[in-house]
């Protein structure tokens, strides 16, 4: 069996002399894996950096096999990066999630549209820093909706009310407001205000790491532990690296 189509390459491995094992999030195929023959030659090399979006041609004699991959490079995402170290480190911290939390062979052209839109605000040299992790924790809470475990961050989970919501249960994923959460506050989740539209509240270093502490949450619960792993050490040095940029910005 055969298909072209393009993807974005996710997570690359070395496997024998010469040959890489690459992962790429397709539209229409979801997340796949297939051996490069020569991937580590210098020639492919480049065209085999995570972020890169390629035209892949992928083989097999059964559709359950690994599957050979022929690739060409469409777009160089990831040399556009490399010289913006919070930008990378985003970039890394996007892909290990895909490359850990999706199923393979699974279709969610929602999420390869969205990682297109986001790696695209990425390629622009005048995005603003304070825009970097909120895109990137918008996109967690698209993953996690796409597995089935979509937050409602809509109205109160205990009145129904719409306004003045400020925590999540870490239980349900509903959000719940203030007054409703005021007697449960120190077991509930902080709700920034950003996740609830663009202009919500302020992107802060405190509410920064409340979204990271939210998304990060319900990925380890619900992703990450049921199959016995840990969230990406990627995600980790990103949210640190981002916390960091917007402390020293609040200082300067």
């Amino acid at each position: 069996m055969e298909w072209v189509a393009s993807g974005t390459i996710c997570a690359v491995r070395r496997h024998g002399e010469n040959g890489i094992i690459a992962q790429l999030l397709t539209a229409e195929h979801g997340l796949v894996s297939g051996y490069v023959p020569g991937g580590s030659g210098r020639k492919l090399r480049p065209v085999l950096e995570p972020g890169n979006e390629v035209k892949a041609r992928w083989r097999a004699r059964l559709a359950d096999h690994l599957g050979t991959l022929q690739v060409e490079l469409v777009e160089a995402r990831a040399a556009k990066v490399m010289t913006a170290p919070l930008k990378l480190a985003a970039l890394t911290s996007l892909l290990s999630l895909l490359a850990t939390a999706l199923p393979e062979r699974e279709a969610y052209p929602e999420l390869k549209e969205a990682l297109d839109a986001i790696l695209a605000l990425f390629m622009q040299p005048d995005m603003p820093t304070k825009a970097i992790g909120p895109a990137i924790v918008r996109y967690e809470l698209e993953l996690l909706s796409a597995l089935g475990f979509a937050l409602d961050l809509r109205h109160c989970a205990a009145t129904g009310a719409v306004d003045n919501l400020v925590y999540v249960s870490p239980k349900t994923g509903r959000a719940v407001s203030a007054e409703a959460g005021a007697p449960y506050h120190d077991k509930l989740l902080a709700l920034p205000q950003f996740l609830l539209g663009r202009q919500a509240g302020p992107v802060t270093q405190q509410t920064m790491r409340q979204a990271f502490t939210l998304t990060g949450t319900f990925l380890g619960n619900w992703v990450y532990e049921p199959r016995s792993k840990a969230l990406p050490a990627a995600r980790e040095r990103f949210s640190a690296s981002m916390l960091r940029a917007l402390g020293a910005e609040e200082g300067a």
